[in-house]
């Protein structure tokens, strides 16, 4: 069997070794190889017991476990793991996986035991023996096929054992031959011993064998048990609409049910066989596992067993097939709320907000936005604010703990983005934020949703932030039921933790000022209409004017810091304060040189600063509250910032236009652009090359000869004017021009 390694080994934890007897550690050794582990794996849980483990005992034993006809399997340490506490993780809504247990109680019952009616199952009288044979292959068979069939047996410990028997003659041919027989089922069959009875395989067989790869078709499975009477085994495979092809009567102590399964693959077989059982043995039919192979031996209608018949009771009773079975089991137990009425007094009380005006509590949120936006740097401050209580981005956040699932960055860089952003926030770290790094882990989120949940489980997370969805979509994010499903896991981990999730996605290509804000993420609008809360950033298109003003801001406040810092605040006005030629006048007059050169410094990082600077716009959808206006944030790595002045109110977002537009609007950027470096690079030179100390012609010239660029004076000295500076004819130092010093210029 091939049981998922997540499975055994999570529930490996629930067994202490050392209360367990010699036989049952080994039973858990060779459930463990039969489930496809390792000795590693067995070793690694043995060693829990400190005094009777003994390195390398493991691995030697191991080497002994080469099989038997009845092989202790995985479900020995999922039986031992349940009595000791373990229980598996709720339903998914999925068809079950051959080592899937059905978690609630009363998942897929449909038979009510207390009052199912037992149903008598009469023998009959009148018998043409030969005639059930061929009905039952007419229903099983086609033609074609190779049915595989044992008269012959042997005794051991008291038992009759049947032979490999036959498997290389058609349904066809067998039918012809029967038909041909006079009664005589030996003369086709062979003779069988009416002490044993005889066998027949329910699957067709390419003719070459008789296991579990000869089997050239997987349309039925066996469902038989011999716990309860067999008139109580009648009336529960009735009452549970099995669809079953042929039902026989061992003449012993069960009924045999040959159910429709229709697999496509032996895969599909065995986990569709698996759902089988588990739906029998919820309804009081407890299936004999044993049976559970697609070349398993059925008991054969039309012979004797001792003094009783093997006869076919029915065929084709039940659901037609197997799909409408199972559709029929899980719309019983669809596990929808019941219908209420519509309350007009004591009404239940509304979850409480999480984000203000936002978003509440166990509710969905998705924050869409291009790339570069910052999208991961705004849910981690969203994090931090909820998991201290403050604001975040204006709007008040509730308090409580949080859990970031990290699917893109590796732990490192993800660990240091957190310590970025609290620090760049001045947050304190009163209260962690919990982070589950996926990066390399990361599975679909069908997948991902209940191990989420059983790890979040009794945390009381008010918050679960996934970055990004990208990682974890299941199927087509453009076909809107494959992304309606996608997004139903949200709804389930909310639903099971009572927690909010807040989820991001990139925008779709192209330009997206002119869409609404919910039409601006990729893939299906399930993505923008299924949250309770959308989130949209657009970038602006920042004019050259705003951001010189912004520079000129960011060198006025690096300025007054360093007058402050040694007690010249008072020296500046308020007028003073706006003008960064002015601020750097008072800071030359009243700053040492060598702060002088540190301030240079660290204007040359503000300036920076601002050119990397972007501008953004979010706008909301929200279904529980009014619409918010746009607010307007500045993207200063690592954080945002509300634009608080109102500079950013009336620019404009990017816009829908033709092509020769955005091409020519392209390269004047672009020509914009490279003056700028060029004006920066040329500040930066004066800042710099002469110690800090305003230089001559001839310092830069030899700067920039220092850095690979041959430039000559008469270059420099047109580079002076262009960037705005100019030469004192004093003392011959280049220096920023403004008004006031345009007159005393060469």
């Amino acid at each position: 069997m091939d049981y998922p390694k997540t499975k055994l080994t999570e529930m490996l934890p629930y067994i202490d070794p050392a209360t367990l007897n010699y036989q049952d550690w080994v039973n858990v050794g060779m459930g463990l190889k039969e489930a496809g582990y390792t000795a590693l794996d067995w070793e690694q849980w043995s060693a829990r017991d400190s005094k009777r483990y003994h390195p390398g005992e493991c691995e030697r034993k191991w080497e002994t476990f080469n099989g038997s006809a009845n092989p202790v399997t995985g479900g020995t340490i999922v039986q031992m793991a349940l009595d000791r506490g373990w229980r598996p993780p709720a339903r998914e809504g999925r068809e079950l996986a051959w080592d899937d247990i059905i978690s609630a109680d009363d998942d897929l019952v449909v038979v009510n035991q207390d009052w199912v009616e037992a149903r008598e199952v009469e023998e009959p009288q009148v018998w043409d023996a030969v005639q059930e044979l061929i009905s039952y292959l007419e229903v099983l068979f086609d033609a074609d096929d190779c049915v595989g069939y044992v008269t012959k047996s042997y005794e051991k410990d008291g038992k009759h054992i049947p032979s490999k028997g036959c498997y290389d003659r058609t349904a066809g041919k067998l039918i012809q031959e029967l038909s041909r027989c006079n009664g005589d089922i030996g003369r086709v069959l062979g003779d069988y011993s009416p002490e044993a009875g005889a066998w027949i395989r329910f699957n067709p067989l390419d003719g070459k064998g008789v296991k579990n790869e000869n089997v050239t078709d997987f349309r039925y499975a066996l469902v038989e048990s011999d716990s309860i009477p067999v008139e109580k085994q009648n009336a529960i495979i009735r009452e549970l609409e099995l669809p079953v092809a042929a039902l026989v009567h061992s003449g012993g102590k069960s009924i045999h049910a040959i159910v429709r399964v229709e697999a496509g693959s032996y895969e599909e077989y065995r986990t569709r066989v698996d759902y089988l059982y588990e739906v029998c043995k919820k309804n009081g039919l407890e299936p004999d596992r044993q049976n559970r192979n697609p070349s398993r031996l059925s008991r054969m209608p039309g012979v004797m067993r001792k003094e009783n018949k093997q006869f076919l009771v029915a065929t084709n009773i039940g659901k037609a097939s197997w799909n409408e079975w199972k559709e029929w089991v899980e719309s019983v137990n669809d596990d929808l709320p019941d219908l209420e009425e519509e309350l007009n007094d004591n009404l239940p009380e509304l979850a409480p907000e999480l984000i203000g005006g936002i978003l509440r509590q166990g509710h969905k949120m998705l924050l869409a936005g291009p790339s570069k936006a910052g999208k991961s740097y705004a849910l981690i401050e969203l994090a931090v604010c909820i998991a201290e209580g403050r604001p975040w981005l204006g709007f008040p956040c509730a308090q409580g703990k949080v859990m970031y699932v990290n699917l893109e960055l590796d732990r490192a860089s993800c660990l240091h983005r957190f310590w970025d952003v609290r620090q760049a926030m001045k947050m304190s770290f009163q209260h962690s934020v919990d982070i589950w790094n996926l990066r390399g882990h990361s599975i679909p989120m069908d997948k991902l949703a209940p191990k989420l949940i059983r790890r979040a489980a009794k945390k009381n997370y008010i918050a679960i932030i996934i970055d990004p969805i990208y990682k974890v979509i299941t199927g087509d994010e453009n076909s809107a039921d494959q992304m309606a499903n996608f997004c139903n896991q949200f709804d389930k981990v909310c639903t099971e933790l009572g927690t909010a999730v807040i989820y991001c996605h990139h925008h779709s290509k192209g330009a997206q000022g002119g869409k609404r804000s919910m039409d601006r993420a990729s893939g299906s609008g399930v993505f923008a209409r299924d949250p309770d809360a959308l989130l949209d950033l657009i970038e602006l298109d920042l004019t050259e004017e705003l951001l010189k003003q912004e520079e000129n801001k960011a060198v006025c406040a690096v300025c007054m810091d360093w007058l402050e810092r040694y007690g010249f605040a008072d020296e500046a006005s308020q007028d003073d304060a706006c003008s960064e030629s002015v601020m750097l006048e008072i800071c030359r007059t009243k700053l040492q040189l060598n702060s002088q050169a540190h301030l240079m410094e660290d204007i040359s990082v503000a300036r920076k600063a601002v050119q990397a600077r972007t501008a953004w716009r979010i706008e909301g959808t929200l279904r529980e509250f009014p619409k918010f206006p746009p607010v307007n944030l500045w993207f200063d790595y690592p954080i945002h910032r509300q634009d608080m002045v109102g500079v950013l109110k009336d620019i404009a977002p990017e816009t829908a236009m033709p092509f020769y537009q955005k091409g020519a609007r392209a390269h004047s950027k672009s020509a914009k652009k490279k003056a700028k470096d060029k004006a920066a690079e040329f500040e930066d030179a004066v800042n710099n090359c002469n110690m800090g100390e305003p230089p001559t012609v001839k310092n830069l010239a030899e700067w920039f000869s220092s850095t690979g660029k041959n430039v000559a004076e008469r270059t420099v000295r047109d580079w002076v004017k262009k960037f705005g500076y100019y030469v004192d004819k004093n003392s011959g130092v280049v220096l920023k021009a403004d008004s006031s010093t345009v007159n005393a210029s060469e």
